[in-house]
């Protein structure tokens, strides 16, 4: 009861000045959304949060969710490989391939979403779409490679086969995937085959 008399009394004693502001409001050209409730006060216009970039040509090669960045941790893990700390580039290629997954998946979907808009823009999305998904397949075929080198075939036979699929068997990271399966026993047909082997088509 106390609550309900002192909101009626609010009511009372604030109805003229709502009524006032709302008479002055609807004659000034404001955002739609600061008519829904006169009693919150007007938002300012929505702005991307200064905590995170926008992914652009001209995206901060620092950066954490880049290009660049996966790049930059295929390099790492290579040097790590050339040490031969092989838990170390395999953590770097783990991080590069989920990355570039991630990246590629956005810019697929972006450019799915410009199709019929504006070609250009949809353009530019899918070659980035093809850039990072090129990128992943590779950290995944050297991530395979870095498993093979500390007897982990369990590990890269999985990959390997997710390359084959993801590039096709006819272009040469495809052909390197399958041919490391053939090395490991997995598969025991040659891909390309010798037209001289006779083997039936």
């Amino acid at each position: 009861m106390f609550f309900s008399r002192l909101h009626s009394n609010w009511l009372q004693q604030t109805a003229p000045h709502l009524v006032a502001g709302l008479v002055l409001t609807s004659a000034c050209t404001v955002p739609f959304t600061a008519h829904a409730n006169p009693n919150r006060e007007q938002s300012p216009p929505l702005r991307i949060s200064q905590n995170v970039e926008p992914i652009s040509p001209t995206f901060d090669s620092n950066g954490l969710f880049s290009i660049a960045a996966g790049k930059r941790l295929i390099s790492e893990a290579d040097r790590a490989v050339s040490s031969q700390n092989y838990s170390l580039a395999a953590e770097k290629l783990q991080d590069s391939r989920q990355l570039m997954n991630q990246l590629s998946n956005f810019y697929q979907g972006l450019a799915s979403t410009f199709t019929g808009v504006d070609p250009v823009v949809a353009n530019s999305l899918r070659k980035k779409a093809l850039e990072t998904a090129e990128l992943r397949d590779q950290s995944t075929y050297q991530l395979a490679l870095v498993y093979r080198a500390q007897n982990k075939s369990d590990k890269a036979i999985p990959l390997l086969i997710e390359i084959v699929r993801s590039q096709n068997p006819s272009r040469d990271l495809g052909k390197q995937a399958y041919r490391q399966l053939l090395e490991l026993g997995f598969v025991d047909v040659a891909y390309p085959r010798s037209q001289t082997t006779g083997d039936a088509r």
